[in-house]
Parts: structure tokens; sequence; C-alpha cells
């Protein structure tokens, strides 16, 4: 779409009627968890229930793509079940089987964009200036060195906007990556996207049948050096290798047979092998009172980059789920189940060692490999070690959380500090406990107690990506956080626990503080709090350096804190917040050196509308000279939609 083409007007009706789209969203909590409540009230009655044995169970449902499952509800066999419902429901319970947009005129593709650039030249090199994957290298460090940064401190508080993409159908961005000039970027549209750094101008699109969530990582084939692959994994399990400088497929494979498995953050690659964290979407299957609950168990695959090839697969539940009991809907209740793996994992080559951290249980009896951090050997896949932070944690999306009151969590106390808004009081708030009879949102009323073991956990896992650090001293460390804000330091080598610091300032729910990741730079770990604020911790301690608070605006109250990881370079912490902006600080003590607020709308490149939400996932990087920003995340943590990506320069 050329904005060349359109008057003042007729271009500003167009970005209110987006964000008119966008804010109905918003209010809906995004097609994903409004598409689990819709399909769970008005399908799961024969989709799910063994009784009606023509009606494909919702894993049959979920491999199809999003486009076919709408025209069958809508002109097809269906369309008399779902009379009821109206199109924006339909295109839910679509897009949400689907797992992304609908898009069945290809808005989305490259060729459609005015904005192609005049030539594509290949990748030919990964030695310059890049961001390669979820933290630049594979300890997860998240620090752009000065060359590859290409920026001062004092560059940095000169930066401006430079050139804005707009993502036809997104509300959620996810991450991107950079390699030789090259851009990488996907949204929960569905598309992979190479653009140009520098203009932004697009190479090509790439279609996956579901969305990706992952970001890429790139390398070189074996079989022919001079050609560079993108691996990446969609929220439906399937891997891919695309030719990174033409968007062609090279192969594609299911990660495992269980049609919810996902793929949510990048894989790593290292010495010719892939490793991939697997996690599932049986989390929030289990609302569905028809679900057989559950059986899923999380795992790490290594595979053969040059042919997708699986070389090995360890599970971090070591025994299948067994039969446990019927309940009153007859169905079987099976475990122990869950400990899904949801981020990068770090690969050491000292010790041949693949580092992961683990989800929460979906279902009993307890094992000592959930909400942990777990050692595979790089080679073969055997557990070496693992270390839990909160044993007994288990929940699934059919349940209510049980979130502990003021006391004891993993051991040690929390600290109970009231948000950013009320600090300037010097009021200190107890956490919360959410013991609610009402169902969780998208929970089918006929739901059967009985799949609720008791106790009933908090979801407080490890969900952000584990880091390794080397100390001043030479030794290394291992830097995972669990949910709630409780840091833990680890010997790589054995898993020995070196310290632990709750660095939360607030705790209210399940939704957790330490989210995505933090990053390291020399003896400092720096993260960003859901909370409210950004921290600096010693590495060798766990002594907290600083804290900066991040105070939202009055009308940003309801989205606070920093959810998306952080990154780095010389001097300088990128953090982004709920509320949507983005800010560079002083690594030494926290001190704002540069700020924009993403929450509004922006004329793009590539002419589509576009505006700017929630910071989420990935969030900011620098590059060459250059900083990239993704903007518009909804997740469970209730953020604000957006379809922009932004980038940045002096």
């Amino acid at each position: 779409m050329d904005l060349g083409k359109y008057n003042g007007g007729a271009y500003w009706l167009l970005v209110a009627v987006f964000l008119v789209a966008t804010s109905f969203a918003a209010a809906q909590g995004g097609s994903e968890s409004t598409g689990t409540r819709l399909f769970n009230d008005h399908c799961a009655t024969c989709h799910g229930n063994p009784q009606v044995e023509r009606a494909p169970a919702p894993v049959s449902l979920k491999q199809m793509v999003p486009e076919h499952i709408y025209e069958v509800i809508t002109t097809g066999a269906m369309q008399s079940m779902a009379a009821s419902l109206t199109d924006q429901q339909k295109r839910d319970i679509a897009e949400y089987l689907g797992g992304r947009k609908l898009d069945s005129k290809d808005v989305g593709a490259a060729k459609n964009m005015p904005n192609l650039c005049s030539s594509n030249p290949p990748i030919h090199s990964m030695d310059g200036p890049s961001w390669n994957g979820w933290g630049v290298d594979n300890a997860n460090s998240r620090f752009q060195s000065a060359k590859g940064a290409g920026l001062s401190s004092g560059q940095v508080s000169r930066l401006k906007l430079k050139w804005a993409f707009g993502f036809p159908n997104a509300t959620a961005m996810y991450m991107e990556n950079v390699v030789d000039g090259n851009l990488f970027a996907s949204s929960n549209a569905g598309y992979l996207y190479s653009l140009d750094a520098r203009t932004g101008c697009v190479h090509w699109s790439f279609k996956p049948q579901s969305a990706v969530r992952s970001g890429v990582v790139i390398a070189p084939l074996k079989a022919a050096p001079s050609k560079y692959a993108a691996f990446f994994g969609d929220i439906h399990g399937k891997i891919y290798a695309i030719d990174a400088s033409t968007g062609s497929e090279i192969w594609k494979v299911s990660v495992d047979p269980d049609p919810l498995v996902r793929i949510t953050m990048p894989l790593k690659f290292y010495e010719g092998r892939l490793y991939v964290p697997v996690a599932s979407l049986e989390e929030p299957e289990s609302g569905s009172a028809n679900h057989v609950c559950c059986t899923f168990r999380g795992m790490v695959v290594a595979l053969n980059a040059e042919n997708g090839h699986h070389i090995w697969k360890s599970y971090t539940i070591d025994q299948p789920a067994k039969f446990l009991r019927k309940n009153s809907l007859g169905l079987d209740v099976k475990g122990p189940s869950g400990a899904g793996v949801w981020s990068s994992p770090v690969v050491d080559p000292k010790t041949r060692s693949v580092f992961v951290g683990t989800g929460n249980q979906f279902t009993e009896p307890a094992v000592k490999t959930t909400d942990a951090v777990i050692a595979f050997n790089m080679d073969t896949g055997k557990l070496l070690w693992s270390f839990q932070g909160m044993h007994g944690d288990i929940w699934h999306e059919g349940c209510t959380q049980v979130i502990p009151k003021e006391g004891p969590i993993s051991g040690t106390m929390t600290p109970t500090v009231a948000p950013a808004s009320l600090q300037a009081s010097g009021a200190s708030v107890p956490l919360s406990t959410h013991r609610g009879p009402t169902r969780p949102q998208g929970v089918a009323s006929n739901y059967p107690n009985e799949n609720c073991p008791t106790p009933l956990g908090p979801d407080w896992d490890f969900a952000a990506a584990p880091t390794l650090a080397t100390l001043p001293d030479g030794h290394d460390v291992l830097i995972a956080a669990e949910k709630q804000g409780m840091i833990y330091a680890l010997d790589p080598g054995t898993g020995k626990l070196l310290w632990k610091n709750p660095v939360a300032r607030w705790v209210k729910g399940g939704l957790g503080d330490t989210v995505f990741g933090g990053a390291v730079e020399g003896q400092y770990l720096y993260w960003g709090l859901q909370s409210g604020g950004v921290i600096a911790v010693d590495l060798a301690t766990g002594t907290e350096k600083w804290w900066t608070p991040w105070n939202a605006t009055p009308e940003m109250y309801r989205h606070p804190g920093v959810s998306a990881a952080v990154s780095l370079m010389p001097g300088v912490i990128f953090a982004a917040g709920m509320d949507g902006r983005i800010k560079a600080m002083q690594t030494f003590d926290g001190r704002t050196l540069w700020e924009f607020d993403t929450n509004k709308s922006f004329e793009t490149v590539n002419g589509f509308p576009a505006h700017g939400g929630t910071i989420g996932a990935g969030g900011a990087i620098a590059v060459d000279g250059m900083v990239y920003v993704g903007s518009g995340y909804l997740g469970f943590q209730g953020g604000m939609p957006g379809n922009v990506l932004l980038a940045f320069e002096p």
C-alpha cells in the first residue's frame, strides 16, 4: 500500500480503522485467549468428545490452516453449527486453532508491498556486526560489543527514528535479528520477513503454516558453505530451514508427534547441530472439559542442521504419564506431565552441556525436574544435573492458581515493596493470595474439579532464558530466574547453588516479575522487572547494585514495568516497557540517556498503517550503528497490541 496514493483524510481513516480493530483485540486479550474461550464454549461439546466420532479432536484441528477452518465454519459443513457466532468470533476461533492470523489474500506477502528492495545480494559472511539468535551468543549474554553496536553512549542519546515498517494484520511482535545487513522479523500475523536493515525495504517474506514466535538463527550449511540458512520453529512444533538469502524452503520437520507441541524461543546452533526447546499448548488446552489431562513432557531435541534428522531427544520428566484416576466425565486423568522448555537454551562448550529452564507441572505426582534448571550433555542428551527452584508447583489453565502469601518463596522471604506509583509514600504492600472461586477465563463451565490437584501451585516456573557468564576471577556462573523474581546463580559444572536473590518489588498473581530474560556485562547482571523497574546485580555475590523505577504514566497504570528482555552495549542498557516506551540507560547507575514512546501511530516505509503498543519478548537490539525494536505484544501479561518495527539512528 503506497502512502502517496492516499490523501490525508483517507489515510487517517485507515489508521482509525486499525486502531479500533486493535483496541478490540486488546479488550479481548488477543485471538488466542479469546479463541480458547469461544472454542470451549461453542465447539468442545463435540470436538474433543470421544462420544462424537465424526468430530475431529482439537489436536487434529490445530494441524489445519486458519483460512480452511474459517471457510468451513462460514460457508462449509459447519456453517449451521456456527450460525450464532459473529464473524469476529469465527475469526478468533480459526486463528486460535490455526496458530496465526487469517490472510487469505496474501495481504502480508512481500510481493504485494510497494517497497521491495531493488536488489537482494546474498548473505556472504557472518563476520560483520550482527545479532544472531536470542542473545547474540550461545551463552545468551545479550551483550553487544562496541564494534558490533557501532554506537557510543553519546550517540545513543541522540537517536532519532529512521524508518518504521508496518506488519499487516498483526497485533503482536516477537523479535528481530540482524546478520550481514539483513533484518529478520516476525509477528503473530504469520509471516517471516527479511528486510534491508538500513532502509526497511523488503527482500522476501516466508509464510509458514503457523506463526513464528521463535526468531531465527542464521548459520552456514556444510554441504554448501557459501549458503546460509535461517533456522526457526513455529507454534505448532515444526522446525524449518530456509535459504536466508532468498526465503526458499530447504527442509521442514516435526519436532515431536504430539500435536500440541510449540516452539516459542530461538534454537541454538553449534557444531552443525540445532538444539530445540520444546513447550506445549496443553496447558491452555486443559481448560477444555473434554481434554484428557495431561500427557505432555517438555523436551530438548538435537537435530542435524543439514537435513533436520533427529540426533537425540531428552525429556524433562523422565517417566511418561500414567493413568491416575477417572474424572466425573469418565475421562482419564494422567500424570506426571508438564515441564515445558519455554526459553532459548545455553550451549556451553567447556562442559559440553546444554542448559535449559523448565516450566511448572500440569498434573501430579510431583517430580524434581519441574520449575528447574537442567543440564544435558550436548553430544548424547544425557541428563547431567538438575536444580529445582520450587517443588510441587502443579497447575494448568483449568485450575485456579494459588499464590503464596507473604512468606517463604523458594526458601527465602520476598521483599514486599509497593509498585513505583506508591513508593513516594514509602508504602509496603504484602503479597496477595489468589484463591478466587471463579474459573479462569476460557475454562468450560462443566470443567471437572478432579482434574485439579491439591494443593495447586502458582505457576512460578523458569520461563526466562538462562545466561552463562564469566566472573572477573575466571570462574563461570549460570544465571537463571524463576518467574516470581527469584534469581539464582549456579555452578555450571555441578548445578550447585552459589547464591540467590529475590529481586521482585511487587508480586501479585501468577504473571511473574522476571519474565523473558536478563543480560550480563563484566561483573554485573541487568534485568527488567514487570513490577516496575530495572536492576543491576553483582554476578559474584548477588548483591543489588542499583534499582531504577519504571514509572508508568497515569493513563498507563494498567501496563507497568518491563516484561521484555533487556540488552546491553558498553555503558548502555536498553529496556522496553509494557507501556510502550523504550529507554537507553547508563549501566553505571540506571540514569536515562534517551527514551522514545512507541505507543502511537507511524507512517511506514511499506505503506501499511501501524501503531505501537506494549513491548515484549526480545525487546530492543543494537547493531551496526542502529537500534531496532518491535512494538506490540499481548501475551499473558495483558499487554497492548501493536504492529510496528522501528529503526533508530543517531
